[in-house]
């Protein structure tokens, strides 16, 4: 099973916002429902706040569909 890789920028998104960037929702509405219907898992467990703070290395989950959120390293100085 192929765990598709979402780089971001930040050290941390929260999960409704991931879910959009990802591509796992459409849009907010939707990314709302799949976190209220028990759709979503973060690292294995079921997630149900949309507003869940995720960090590098974490995976989410609808069904098969799996996403890893990468932050990508301070600039240099």
């Amino acid at each position: 099973m192929r765990i598709r890789e979402v780089e971001i920028s930040d050290d941390m998104i929260r999960l409704g916002q991931f879910l959009k960037l990802a591509g796992l929702a459409e849009n907010g509405a939707h990314a709302r429902e799949l976190v209220e219907d028990g759709e979503v898992t973060v690292n294995g467990r079921v997630e149900s706040r949309r507003g869940a703070q995720l960090h590098h290395g974490d995976v989410v989950a609808i069904g098969d569909d799996k996403a890893r959120l990468i932050t990508s390293p301070p600039a240099q100085r």
